[in-house]
Formats: C-alpha cells, sequence, structure tokens
C-alpha cells in the first residue's frame, strides 16, 4: 500500500502541468473552507435548504449548520478528483486526468458560488 502511493505521488510529480492544477484544487478547496468557517455564523434563523412543487410546504427549511456540509463537500471533491487524477495519469494519460481536475475546480468554484448566495440571503442585515 505505501509503496503504491508513493509511487502514484512520483507520477503525480513527474507531470509539472498535473502538479500545478492539483495544488491549485487543493488551495481553492482549502480557500472555500476557510470562508466557509468564517462565515457562517449561530443564529436562530433557519435557511431554506431546498424546494419542492409537490409537498404540503414547497420550502424547506434548516439549521445554519447545514451550511457546514459544504465544507465537508469541498474536502471530499478535493480528495477524489485529485485521486482519479493520478490514477487517471497512469493508466489513460495525461489529457483525461488534466479534464478531471479542472472539472474538480469547476465544481469548487459553483459550490462557493452556490454557498455564497445562500450565506447572502440568510445573513441578516
Amino acid at each position: 500500500m505505501k509503496n503504491t502511493l508513493v509511487h502514484s505521488f512520483k507520477e503525480l510529480v513527474t507531470n509539472r502541468y498535473l502538479t500545478v492544477l492539483s495544488s491549485i484544487l487543493v488551495l481553492l478547496s482549502i480557500a472555500f473552507i476557510i470562508y466557509i468557517f468564517i462565515a457562517v455564523r449561530p443564529s436562530e434563523l433557519q435557511l431554506v435548504t431546498h424546494y419542492t412543487a409537490y409537498g404540503v410546504t414547497h420550502l424547506y427549511r434548516d439549521q445554519w449548520f447545514y451550511l457546514w456540509s459544504f465544507a465537508g463537500f469541498a474536502v471530499l471533491v478535493a480528495f477524489f478528483h485529485v485521486a482519479l487524477a493520478i490514477k487517471l495519469y497512469i493508466t489513460k494519460g495525461h489529457p483525461l486526468a488534466i479534464g478531471l481536475v479542472w472539472i474538480g475546480i469547476g465544481v469548487i468554484l459553483f459550490a462557493w458560488a452556490t454557498a455564497l448566495s445562500i450565506i447572502n440571503v440568510w445573513s441578516p442585515v
């Protein structure tokens, strides 16, 4: 197991572009996590978590700590996209691995925009 991880890390370091993109993905995820923990404040206000036209109440609400799940999502996205990119680079080659890391960066940016929208609606003036 240790040899597999060392070999995978060595393969990642040999490709400079993939290493830089993976580092950007991890740093972007860390910045997003820090933003979430700074911006979310405990409150008695509930925020709208999802909408459906089929229920009795169309807007479903949840507590403020629901926003912490965005930080957990960022951790999962960063870890799995980098791990899958390394695996794809070893097995299938450079273009698929690069594409997967770019998709990961896009997912983090989309999650950040969504969290920012929820926090701006939710935060008291």
